[in-house]
């Protein structure tokens, strides 16, 4: 397989992207951040110095998505046309599972950029919580599904 960030030198570039197809693209990411009882309390209570947590992260989760080429070097500019995101609260664990969408008509996937999303998301709850709980653990960001493009559609099993 070649890899296409590679030019004929083994020089670094971003992919031409100017004759592949306009389709739609969606991508969904998740991922998770494990909290103590005293954080999740927090949150729940609305009462952590920082402000209110999970509005604050969903803000970051979608600024992130919007950011993606700023912070990847391969990643081109991308015209997104649509962020979702959601978050589940998880007592049992405790924490919370953040999933974010993202979307465009354009020739390049979105996977990244729900990636990004996700990652700045749960950072972000980190940084909110940091003073109550150091300890925070984030895990299991990954891609859960993707459709549109040349690759074809993916969906994690």
């Amino acid at each position: 397989m070649d890899l296409t960030h590679l030019d004929e030198e083994n020089k670094p570039k971003m992919v031409d992207v100017s004759d592949k197809e306009n389709t739609t693209r969606i991508a969904v990411a998740s991922g998770m951040i494990e909290v103590t009882p005293e954080a999740y309390n927090a949150v729940i209570a609305n009462t952590a110095k920082k402000g209110p947590v999970l509005q604050t992260a969903v803000i970051a989760a979608i600024q992130g998505a919007k950011q993606t080429s700023t912070l990847i070097p391969m990643c081109h500019p991308l015209m997104l046309t649509s962020v979702k995101t959601d978050i589940q609260e998880l007592p049992e664990l405790p924490g919370f599972k953040l999933t974010v969408t993202a979307k465009l008509k354009g020739q390049t996937g979105v996977e990244m950029e729900a990636l990004t999303g996700v990652s700045t998301g749960l950072l972000t709850i980190y940084d909110m919580l940091k003073a109550i709980d150091k300890g925070m653990v984030i895990r299991n960001i990954q891609l859960e599904s993707k459709s549109g493009g040349k690759s074809g559609d993916f969906t994690r099993v």
